[in-house]
């Protein structure tokens, strides 16, 4: 099993579009094979920063959900709402 988190910092005006797209995606990433659990996490200090903390069957299921259309989707509708950069790791727990 791998976890996976990605952080994301959005324009201020941005976040109620960002929330209106994770929530409308997150039942089809949940479904994708592999896909163990989705949670969003909100910084308590910058409400426009958020975490995406997943987890994973494994690598391999991860790689594919990030090649398939449903992640295109998903990442374009919610890259351009970006302030920076996410940054993302993928974590194996001990």
């Amino acid at each position: 099993m791998i976890v996976r988190i990605v952080k994301m910092t959005f324009k201020p005006e941005k976040v109620a579009d960002f929330l209106k797209v994770f929530n409308a995606s997150k039942q089809y990433i949940l479904a994708i094979e592999g896909c163990l659990s989705l949670e969003l996490l909100n910084d308590i200090y910058s409400t426009n920063v958020f975490f995406t903390y997943s987890r994973w069957r494994s690598e391999e299921y991860l790689n594919n959900y990030r090649n398939s259309e449903l992640f295109g989707n998903v990442w374009g509708k919610t890259k351009v709402l970006f302030e920076k950069k996410a940054e993302a790791w993928s974590l194996r727990p001990q």
